[in-house]
Formats: structure tokens, C-alpha cells, sequence
């Protein structure tokens, strides 16, 4: 697997469609694979909903519920759930735009006999994400021209016929294709102000390398999408970088559920959990990929500027087992109380950290006389890193081991990380999701095994809660 596709929310499922070889465990035979969930953590696998067919793959896009029946594709006075994706032809490797309904909940999809709906004869037009804009009370089309750097807006009553809108681009980082847009507004924490954040996917070029996402604040006035002035850093030379949603290697192709409740009024979304560098050989059998938790995304005013922040959504809560609670003491007790404990295997942590002046202390999780995952604060430097340099199986690809780093945004207070260890896996959520950072990483089948470590061992612990996780399929 790979991509999220189609994430949309419909009479309590949470859907997840996504890019999948039905055929083989590396990229092929390009369709979506389908999963429900009704709580976000537990999930049931579908049969395939969109087949690759008469020489096309289904490549990726979004989902909607057509409330109001635009497209005139609905039943029995029920909404159909419309799929909006990109039609690839192998013979030509031309991308065009597609639809599919269904009627029955996602469970079986018609492709619509009139596709494509949008096609500029383009081999680099891709990953359509639709909304309904409701001051326009038209749908809205957010897709990329990938080999340009550019977005293109469109608009439809109907989400057939097409009418291009704008484009927004080049911009931010510009190494690698673009890929996988989003386009939706937010409120900005403590304040009266919404911000319409535009996030692009970048396939190679990221921050830690190979494929990840940047992001865009601005205002969408329902055609045009304006980038607010200055909102990204300056660099030497003049220009400005570019916003990254996730600075490890492992978070791409990141899309958001539309129509989630009201009342509700979360944006939630999540991220394909690898890298276009080495994802075709990850040393994992049957299964190859798989997806990030859930994550609700914000924007905080920062001394920066507005940025984008993440946190666990709330749903993750429910995986937890027994919580273990440190009372408070220096480096070397919270040490004994991890062993005595049996801290390891599939977990979430919250540690804190007194600002040091100098020096690195973290964390190691996955940890086995054979490697480890090192997660760390570096206060010389004023960054936190995860180190996968030494855990374990990293020699199946030459461009996999690494230090990633992301910047600490106020670097002179304490510091909090929000981990969660998986099997092959830690998302690692600083100072309430302001920045994050996503790594896959292949320990071996010995003890998993956590330890902190710092530069002084009688530095002091104040935070450290554990808890054990569940199965996702238990």
C-alpha cells in the first residue's frame, strides 16, 4: 500500500481507501484498497473498491458525500458517495480525472461511463482533492501539475463538468514532483482568525530527504488560493523555505477526512508511513507499508508565525493498557523504575525535560543488544532528532539510516515528547505537536526494551508517563 485516498466520514465509518497492488507486496497494478473504522483505531478491510481495468489504474484522490445530490447519481433519496481520482493509462502515461459513485456505503462502486471528467492530455496531472465550498455552493477541485510545481483550482456544480478556476505555484520547496494537495481552512488556537492552509507533497526533496510534505498559509476566497506575505522563513539569499508538515523521513502523501461532523469540527487526517527512497524494499513479508495514526492538525501562532501543529487524535487514547506513572526523581531512577516495570514492546510516552545548557539527552526505544531508535534533544544545536543510525536492520537500502532533525521553536524552555512506539515504527509529537516527527524503523525480534539517557545522570524527570498499547486488532 501506499497513498491515503478517498477519506471521508458517512454515517459513522470512518473510510480509508488507499493505493494498493492487489498482485505483489511493490508498486503495481495501481487500486484502491478500502477500510472502515467507527472509532479510528479499530478498522475492518473491504474488498476492493476501484480495480485497475481495460488498461487504466486507479491512481490516487479523494472521496465526498454528494449531500445534495448534485450529480444526480444518487438512489431512493440517499446521497451517493462520489470517489474523484486520477485515471492512469500505462500505454500512453497519460493521467486524467476520474469519478466513481456508490450507493451502498462505499461497499461496491460504479466508475462513471462519461470519465474522464477533467483531461488535458498531461502525463503529470494528478491526485484530485474535492470539497464543497459552500459560500460558492460549488464543489472545489485542488490537483496537481506535478512536473510544474503548481496546484490548479477547479470548480464544478456537479462534479462532472469543469470549469479551471487558478493556479498557485512554484513555490516552497521545488526539488521533486508535486504531489497529493489539500486545501481547508482553520482557526488559529486563542485567537478570531481562520487561515486557509494549502498542503503539497514533494516526491524527492523533502526536509530529511526522499518524499514528504510542505505546507501554505494563506486566504481562499473560492477561486484563488494567496499565500499570506512573509508567512514562511527567509533564507540567505533572499526567497523564503519552505513550511514542512513532519520533519522525519517517513510521513507522505498526508490527506484529511472531509465530512467530518459539526459538531465534531476536527480536521483529522493521516500519512503514508514510508519513503519513495527505499519503500519498495522494506524488509517486511507479506505486508509492505502502512499508514500514521491519526492526527487532529491545528495552526498556533508561534514567534515564528503561524504554523501548522499536530497532535494524536483523541480516538488513540482507547489502545492504551496499563499506565504507569513516574513519581519524580534524576535519570538514573527513572532508569531502575523503566526496568522494574518491564517498559517495552508497543507503547506511549510522555517524557519532559528541564532545559539543559548543553549536551543531548532522550530517549532510546526499541532497544535490544542488537540497535536501537535513538529519540533525543540536542540543546547545542536546539533540535530534537530521531536516530535510527543503529536500530537494527538498516542495510537493505543505503539511503534508509539516518539523523533527522527538527528545530526547537522556543529552544530556552523544556522540552516534551509525545511518543508512540509500534513495531516497526515511532511518531514522535514535540511541545504539543509543534514539530513532529515520523520514522519507520526494523528492530530485531529480541526485548524492546526503553531507556533514557542525558548528560548529566543526576538530571531530573519530572514527566515520564508509560502506557501499554493494544493491538489495533484486538
Amino acid at each position: 500500500m501506499n497513498d491515503p485516498n478517498g477519506l471521508v466520514y458517512y454515517e459513522g465509518e470512518y473510510h480509508l481507501f488507499y493505493q494498493y497492488n492487489p498482485f505483489g507486496n511493490t508498486w503495481g497494478h495501481m487500486s484502491w484498497g478500502h477500510a472502515v473504522s467507527s472509532d479510528l483505531v479499530h478498522w475492518k478491510h473491504l474488498p476492493l473498491a476501484l480495480l485497475e481495468a481495460d488498461g487504466v489504474m486507479i491512481f490516487s484522490g479523494s472521496a465526498v458525500v454528494d449531500w445534495k445530490n448534485t450529480t444526480g447519481l444518487g438512489k431512493n433519496g440517499k446521497p451517493p458517495m462520489v470517489a474523484i481520482y486520477t485515471c492512469y493509462r500505462p500505454s500512453d502515461r497519460m493521467q486524467s480525472q476520474c469519478i466513481a459513485f456508490s450507493n451502498d456505503k462505499g461497499r461496491t462502486w460504479t466508475k462513471y461511463a462519461a470519465n474522464p471528467v477533467i483531461d488535458i492530455h498531461s502525463a503529470n496531472f494528478r491526485d484530485p482533492k474535492v470539497q464543497w465550498y459552500e459560500p460558492g455552493k460549488h464543489w472545489i477541485m485542488t490537483v496537481s501539475l506535478s512536473a510544474e510545481h503548481k496546484v490548479r483550482f477547479y470548480s464544478s456544480t456537479n462534479l462532472k463538468d469543469w470549469t479551471l478556476l487558478s493556479e498557485f505555484g512554484p513555490a516552497g520547496g521545488t526539488a521533486g514532483v508535486w504531489e497529493c494537495p489539500d486545501l481547508f481552512q482553520l482557526p488559529v488556537e486563542g485567537t478570531q482568525e481562520r487561515r486557509w492552509v494549502l498542503v503539497v507533497n514533494i516526491n524527492p526533496g523533502s526536509i530529511a530527504g526522499g518524499s514528504g510534505g510542505q505546507y501554505f498559509i494563506g486566504q481562499f476566497d473560492g477561486t484563488r488560493f494567496v499565500e499570506d506575505p512573509g508567512s514562511r522563513p527567509s533564507v540567505a539569499g533572499g526567497g523564503q523555505a519552505a513550511l514542512w508538515l513532519d520533519y522525519g523521513p517517513d510521513y507522505y502523501a498526508a490527506v484529511s477526512w472531509n465530512d467530518i461532523s459539526r459538531s465534531d469540527g476536527r480536521r483529522l487526517w493521516l500519512g503514508w508511513m514510508s519513503n519513495w527512497q527505499y519503500g519498495q524494499d522494506v524488509p517486511t513479508s507479506p505486508w509492505r507499508s502502512a499508514m500514521s495514526i491519526p492526527r487532529e492538525v491545528g495552526l498556533r501562532q508561534t514567534a515564528e508565525g503561524i504554523r501548522l501543529v499536530q497532535r494524536p487524535a483523541r480516538e488513540n487514547q482507547r489502545l492504551r493498557e496499563k499506565r504507569f506513572q513516574f513519581k519524580g526523581g534524576d535519570l538514573a531512577r527513572a532508569n531502575e523504575w523503566l526496568t522494574q516495570n518491564h517498559i517495552q514492546g508497543a507503547l506511549e510516552l510522555v517524557v519532559e525535560f528541564e532545559h539543559e545548557s548543553t549536551g543531548v539527552q532522550g530517549v532510546e526505544v526499541l532497544k535490544s543488544p542488537k540497535g536501537k531508535t535513538v529519540i533525543g534533544v540536542n540543546w547545542d544545536r536546539k533540535t530534537v532528532f530521531v536516530d535510527r543510525t543503529n536500530s537494527a536492520n538498516v542495510n537493505f537500502n543505503p539511503k534508509f539510516s539516518g539523523v533527522y532533525d527538527a528545530p526547537l521553536t522556543a529552544p530556552g524552555r523544556k522540552v516534551n515528547l509525545h511518543v508512540f512506539v509500534d513495531a516497526s515504527s515511532v511518531e514522535v509529537f514535540v511541545n504539543d505537536g509543534e514539530p513532529v516527527l515520523t520514522a519507520i524503523s526494523f528492530p530485531s525480534g529480541e526485548s524492546r526494551e526503553v531507556k533514557l539517557f542525558g548528560p548529566r545522570d543526576r538530571a531530573k524527570i519530572s514527566v515520564l508517563d508509560v502506557w501499554n498499547l493494544k493491538s489495533s486488532w484486538k
